[in-house]
């Protein structure tokens, strides 16, 4: 399939004459006389190259490369630049650009610059299984990671893996909180040990805290038998808390007493049991806005957040998504015995645009049906769910803007609840379940913007 390259120049004479010469060498050419019209294309159409003069009106070629790697990472620019400012150029390489040509723009060398770059773009996308396998070697436990913003994150946990400091994950739901809360306790000492989890959200009051410390037999109505808690069963490992915001507030008092003094009894007991579990707990909620609305005690807090490891959304790192596409595509291949070879360009670049509201849990969802779905090897465009990204927000939200950024986030989170509740007919359960959230934390949401 020919490449499609997008070049950006407002000399009209160069934008002509440079695209006129690619068109000749087969490629399918895009123009842009201003940065605007070219984000336009970038949005609309695959872009595999763009090619960008280094000074163009209302915005630089720098920021213009920024924008273009925010939208799609996988896409290439060369940037174009007079001699006096190579030096700039360079700069804009280390922030992404593949390659820089000096004006007068030598035909030879572009030739040999774009069919260098595309060639080697081909190879990767054909090897995408080894790049994946380069980028497991570079985390820990498997965790897909080709992003600065994920490459950060697995090296703090790589270094907190061996220690017993409690670590509290935050992040948006589907981020894959659980997975990196299982990756510190396999990577450190304590990995021969138990992993356990519990989830707050998941449990009323009363069985979460039969749940957390176990029971004695007779200690309320239908306790037929003693039973041990997960601090109890967890021993020397591992105790994940997940959806840590959601516990009660008389449990968090029982909770700090365990992290505080490293004991607790079972329900209906007086026996002190000691616990030497390392705590790791997980929320996609604002722990701090909840401790100035009283709903969640500051010194729990604080016993908490010995670590914090803040997990980005996937929109914000989208140079994982090829590797994370690779991975689940062969996991869901394999267990539907079918032969997926890979995913077209066209679906690749519907898949890095995508705003994905449910994060790393909404790939997976989108890619095992695509698996299914896949009548060839190739995973195509018309096997995805998603066609298009109508509830992906403007590069630039802040732009033109009088609203907070933290009055941009709710509004936007309010579109996405309205929205998944009127495509669910107000029936909550699935609403919670498109949303990639609890029913009990959609509840909340509920109630704190007042929607019915």
């Amino acid at each position: 399939m020919e490449a499609t390259i997008l070049v950006v120049e407002n000399d009209t004479v160069q934008l002509e004459a440079i695209s006129g010469f690619l068109a000749k060498q087969g490629y399918r050419v895009l123009t842009a006389p201003h940065p605007n019209l070219a984000l336009e294309h970038a949005e609309k159409e695959v872009i595999d190259l763009v090619l960008t003069d280094f000074r163009i009106p209302a915005m630089s070629g720098v920021e213009l490369l920024k924008q273009l790697k925010a939208l799609n990472p996988s896409i290439e620019v060369i940037i174009m630049t007079a001699f006096g400012t190579i030096e700039s150029a360079t700069e804009a390489m280390k922030l992404g650009a593949a390659d820089y040509l000096t004006k007068p723009i030598d035909l030879y060398h572009l030739k040999t610059a774009v069919h260098n770059l595309l060639e080697r773009k081909l190879l990767t996308s054909e090897n995408r299984l080894l790049r994946r396998q380069l980028a497991e070697t570079h985390s820990i436990q498997g965790i897909i990671s080709e992003s600065p913003e994920m490459n950060r994150i697995l090296n703090l946990a790589y270094r907190v893996a061996d220690s017993t400091a409690t670590v509290l994950i935050t992040g948006e739901t589907g981020t894959g909180k659980e997975v990196l809360a299982r990756a510190v306790h396999y990577s450190g000492q304590k990995h021969e040990q138990p992993f356990l989890a519990v989830n707050c959200a998941a449990l009323p009051e009363n069985l979460l805290e039969s749940e957390l410390f176990g029971h004695e037999k007779g200690a309320f109505t239908g306790a037929d038998k003693q039973r041990k808690g997960r601090f109890e069963l967890a021993g020397e490992g591992t105790l994940f808390i997940d959806e840590v915001g959601d516990i009660p507030a008389s449990l968090q008092v029982k909770l700090l007493r365990v992290l505080q003094e490293k004991t607790f009894e079972r329900i209906g007991s007086c026996k002190t049991i000691r616990t030497n579990a390392r705590i790791i707990a997980a929320t996609n909620r604002d722990l701090e806005t909840m401790i100035q609305e009283g709903s969640f005690r500051q010194d729990l807090y604080y016993r908490l957040n010995i670590v914090t490891i803040t997990i980005p959304p996937l929109r914000q790192r989208r140079a994982d998504i090829p590797g994370l596409c690779s991975k689940f595509s062969s996991n869901f291949a394999a267990e539907n015995k079918k032969r997926i070879d890979g995913i077209s360009r066209e679906a690749m670049d519907t898949l890095m645009k995508y705003h994905y509201p449910g994060n790393v849990r909404e790939l997976e969802n989108i890619i095992q049906r695509a698996v299914v779905l896949c009548r060839g090897n190739i995973i195509t465009h018309e096997d995805l769910p998603i066609q298009s990204s109508p509830t992906q927000p403007p590069l630039n939200p802040t732009e033109n803007s009088t609203e907070t950024f933290a009055e941009q986030v709710e509004n936007f989170e309010k579109t996405l609840i309205r929205t998944a509740l009127q495509q669910t007919d107000d029936v909550q359960t699935k609403a919670a379940k498109q949303l990639g959230m609890t029913e009990r934390h959609l509840r909340y949401k509920l109630k704190k913007y007042g929607l019915k």
